[in-house]
């Protein structure tokens, strides 16, 4: 299947296979902690204490040591990154959740004869159709493949909701999701957790995308800015729609520090971008990239303080918050060494006064408070009170780095990525150099502290909204009939079969509708009325032919073709739907065998309706228009958040089966 990698299949189930295994390791040594400890607080032999506390050592420092294994399992960044040779600080990507195999076959297949009515074998070729989807799904390719793959199965199940999944039960069917992070499993029946594990991995995907970006042209960092903009939009629609979720990479808590996280990822590819364009060492140039690596920085300290919530901080990897921490302090520290050169290599000039005022009014502005001292203008002018402060900035810019090589020190994971070692290495050194080539032997005076310098940005990161709609799906059970009437939700009679003798007269019938066409009314005493057809009734077929998706002249052009014989119907009566309101339908008068088509009553009756779920999620999926036409349903069993206005009756018809009455004569007949 396109988008589909098996490579990853292999690799990736060796990977789950270890997590799963240093899991159920860890529960047993939870386990036996849990006991030793109980038994070391309810003894008072002193041995029987000594003896547990020993234990209670040697099982925590198991412990230890498979959440240490576990967490290397669960951080591989390297595995991710660009192959450019170009030195770039490393980008934190998310790996897939992983999921069992699901056999959809034998529970649709009684869903199809209990429910339907048909013969569910009629539908092998579908259900296999379906479960080659989910299969080729389950490892899709790190590209635009890969999202469309994942992004067609998302939408397919929106079709297998409405055909399969009643309001208030379900299919039967469990699926099975592992954390993404903890490699933890998690199991539910509702389709939602099926549809929101999917839309994580859509999220996780684009993360993969954008860190593989080669972020040493232009090109690479803006396809890197759109791919976490993206992921951004998948985490955050997922943390708006679903709630309660089951696995803990899918809580809000966790889905808003991945928002923040990939809005921090861009912010930072926004500095890059503004490092390769700017190839002048002006004054205000200078100061643009010191402000815009504060940015970076203060985006940073902000995903650091939301990896360190209570639910968050044993959850999120060390390694990551360690990365966070040290891309905090290093941008930080970059800033700092910009502003130094902007003082330091900058010199006034009497030929440029607008260029000197430009800058003096962005330098007036570039503190977050106005330091102590000279005035800034008077700095700006002294070549001594400059190189003073450019070199207390270079003080904290050292002081800066040393911290972010202290932290990345730390983490064994973190250490053995050469590339951000490299990085850290050279701006260090980078600004050694240049407090050296500041400092003077007679430069007895201690350098003052540098002022905090105000973070600004001229891009600021989006959040750039899903669109389902890019990939457009065929309903794979299309074949079931419109979903408007032949969907889960709806309640109908058996088949029957109507043998119609043609008379002198006509049918003795009215129809209207397309997609299934609807007997509008049977003359009373003619040949349909007599042979049992009733008014509601929905013809599903003519002489055998199917008819479900047939267009109002089509089914016509069957019934006038019809031999002297008459024809043979095969229609249901629609009983009701799980939800019900009240419409209106305009009544047909019918004299003799002309048709005479009046508005004479509006009439309340009982609508035959899709019931329509009035969350968010729904509202989205009636706007995919094309193969996503009609609306979603509620799926209510996994807590989805309702939408907090729901719509009125007459927009909710707009998307039910109900007929268009617009053009009533064209529609309308009597045969």
């Amino acid at each position: 299947s396109e988008g589909c990698d098996p490579f990853a299949q292999t690799q990736r189930s060796k990977l789950q296979h270890r997590r799963a295994r240093i899991n159920q390791q860890i529960n047993k040594e939870m386990r036996m902690r849990a006991g030793a400890e109980n038994l070391f607080r309810a003894t008072t032999n002193n041995k029987v204490k000594e003896t547990v506390a020993l234990e209670l050592s040697f099982v925590n420092s198991n412990l230890q040591l498979l959440k240490e294994e576990l967490e290397e399992l669960n951080s591989n960044m390297e595995v991710y990154q660009t192959d450019s040779e170009a030195i770039n600080v490393p980008m934190i990507p998310l790996g897939l959740k992983e999921t069992k195999e699901v056999d959809f076959t034998v529970s649709i297949q009684d869903f199809i004869c209990e429910h339907y009515g048909e013969d569910s074998s009629l539908y092998d070729k579908e259900i296999k159709e379906l479960m080659e989807l989910r299969q080729a799904m389950r490892t899709p390719s790190r590209n635009q493949a890969g999202l469309e793959l994942l992004m067609e199965y998302y939408n397919q199940l929106y079709y297998l909701d409405q055909r399969f999944f009643p309001q208030h039960r379900n299919l039967g069917v469990q699926f099975h999701w592992y954390d993404s992070l903890t490699g933890v499993p998690s199991c539910q029946r509702t389709l939602a957790f099926e549809k929101g594990s999917v839309l994580f991995n859509i999220g996780a995907l684009y993360t993969q995308i954008g860190a593989r970006q080669d972020r040493s042209v232009t090109a690479g960092i803006d396809r890197a800015v759109d791919a976490f903009q993206r992921a951004a939009g998948a985490f955050n629609y997922l943390k708006e729609n679903f709630s309660n979720a089951p696995s803990l990479d899918m809580s809000g808590p966790s889905l808003c520090m991945l928002v923040r996280l990939m809005i921090a990822q861009v912010q930072e590819c926004v500095f890059e971008r503004v490092t390769l364009i700017t190839q002048d060492t002006h004054f205000t140039s200078q100061l643009r990239l010191a402000q815009e690596a504060a940015r970076v920085s203060d985006v940073y300290m902000l995903v650091q303080q939301t990896m360190t919530q209570p639910l968050m901080k044993d959850y999120v990897p060390f390694s990551w918050a360690s990365m966070v921490q040290v891309k905090s302090e290093h941008f930080r520290a970059l800033s700092h060494y910009y502003a130094a050169v902007a003082l330091c290599d900058h010199t006034l000039s009497a030929e440029e006064d607008e260029g000197d005022e430009e800058a003096e009014k962005a330098f007036l502005q570039f503190y977050v408070n106005v330091p102590a001292g000279p005035p800034l203008s008077q700095v700006l002018r002294d070549p001594e009170q400059r190189r003073k402060l450019g070199k207390a900035h270079l003080r904290r810019a050292v002081m800066r780095h040393e911290e972010a090589m202290r932290v990345h020190s730390l983490c064994k994971i973190l250490r053995k990525m050469d590339i951000l070692q490299d990085v850290l290495s050279l701006t260090h050194k980078r600004s050694l150099d240049k407090y050296s080539e500041l400092d003077r032997e007679d430069d007895f005076d201690e350098t003052a502290e540098a002022p905090e310098i105000q973070s600004q940005t001229h891009q600021k990161p989006e959040i750039t909204p899903i669109n389902f709609s890019t990939v457009q799906v065929t309903d794979v059970f299309r074949r079931l009939g419109p979903l408007s009437v032949f969907c889960a939700r709806a309640r109908w009679g058996p088949v029957r079969v109507i043998c119609l003798q043609r008379r002198e007269g006509g049918l003795g019938l009215t129809l209207r509708g397309d997609s299934p066409v609807l007997v509008a009314g049977v003359v009373p005493g003619g040949c349909a009325a007599e042979a049992g057809l009733r008014e509601g009734d929905y013809i599903v077929a003519v002489d055998g032919q199917d008819c479900k998706w047939a267009k109002h002249g089509e089914v016509v052009q069957m019934l006038k073709s019809c031999s002297d014989r008459g024809a043979e119907l095969s229609v249901v009566t629609l009983h009701s739907h799980d939800t019900q309101v009240s419409t209106h339908y305009v009544c047909v008068c019918v004299w003799c065998v002309c048709v005479c088509v009046c508005v004479c009553q509006q009439v309340e009756r009982r609508a035959v309706m899709l019931s329509l779920g009035s969350d968010k999620e729904n509202a989205r999926q009636r706007l995919l228009g094309g193969a996503k036409g009609q609306s979603s349903a509620s799926l209510l069993n996994w807590n989805k958040k309702k939408k907090r206005e729901g719509g009125g009756v007459t927009k909710r018809l707009g998307s039910t089966f109900s007929l268009s009455f617009g053009s009533i004569r064209d529609t309308e007949a009597m045969y």
